[in-house]
């Protein structure tokens, strides 16, 4: 079996994401055996990829949704070795569209050229002009071109398809705008995960957990993301049945469409005025 110092660490790497503590997870991923094989946890646990070296951009930027990139980062966060560079055009403050404000540890100049994921959160406002930003465009037609995996969660498939790269591909999106995607050549899909070949895109906002959680398992396998999982206490019971256009009572769906109609009226306009 594990000796304590091993399963020390190796708790330490895939939990402490979750808690908050990444310097702790940096420490116990550093101090985990390179080039040897884990002692034995048992034969299932024995299959698991525990480590990896994965190169995961993730970018912010003003006016964003927080719950978008906070929830797919949690997920990231316990994947040992791995490491997540937070980019942005300056490494200012950036203020989420909730006034919670992050900083980036990267610029689209110093994000590493191979990315192994290239992700976008959405919003609304905000996501609008980042996905009309020249530069941030740029930025994402470039990694794009390279990065194993392309993704995005809720609205920021948009800056995917305005950059060019969802073209003939199934995406998804917030519900508000959805539909728009096809004006960028892409197909859109109802779900809360859609994958299509390396394009991997969430629905609305907590669809990023959902997201977060199947990017592990693609990465590493079933069993890591299910640990993840499991530390995560990720076993939603909302307390109202009111989670989807498919589910939401009529008097919700009504008042929602009128308070998001300006927002989806700028992202077609958005889509059509693009050169994609």
């Amino acid at each position: 079996m594990i000796n304590n110092q091993r399963r020390n660490l190796l708790l330490g790497a895939l939990i402490a994401p979750l808690m908050g503590n990444s310097a702790l997870a940096a420490t116990a991923a550093e101090s985990m055996p390179h080039g040897h094989p884990m002692p034995s946890m048992g034969p299932e646990m024995d299959k698991v990829k525990w480590m990896g070296d994965e190169q995961i951009g993730m970018l912010v930027y003003p006016g964003m949704t927080v719950l978008d990139l906070i929830g797919p980062h949690c997920m990231f966060g316990a994947l040992m070795g791995a490491k997540i560079h937070i980019v942005a055009k300056s490494l200012e403050p950036v203020t989420s569209d909730a006034g919670l404000t992050v900083v980036p540890n990267a610029t689209f100049e110093t994000c590493p050229r191979d990315l192994t994921v290239l992700f976008a959160p959405g919003g609304t406002d905000g996501t609008l002009a980042a996905a009309s930003d020249p530069a941030t465009l740029a930025f994402f037609a470039d990694r794009g071109a390279r990065a194993k995996y392309i993704t995005s969660v809720c609205s920021g498939s948009l800056i995917l398809g305005a950059a060019g790269l969802l073209k003939g591909y199934k995406a998804t999106s917030h519900w508000s705008c959805r539909e728009v995607l096809s004006r960028f050549g892409a197909i859109p899909t109802e779900a809360r995960v859609v994958r299509d070949r390396n394009r991997i895109t969430g629905a609305g906002v907590t669809a990023g957990l959902d997201f977060g959680l199947a990017m592990v398992a693609e990465l590493r396998d079933q069993t890591y993301a299910e640990c993840t999982q499991l530390m995560s206490e990720y076993d939603p019971e909302p307390p109202f049945n009111a989670g989807s256009m498919k589910t939401a009572p009529a008097g919700v769906k009504a008042a929602m469409i009128d308070l998001v109609a300006d927002f989806s009226r700028k992202a077609a306009a958005l889509a059509a005025a693009s050169n994609v």
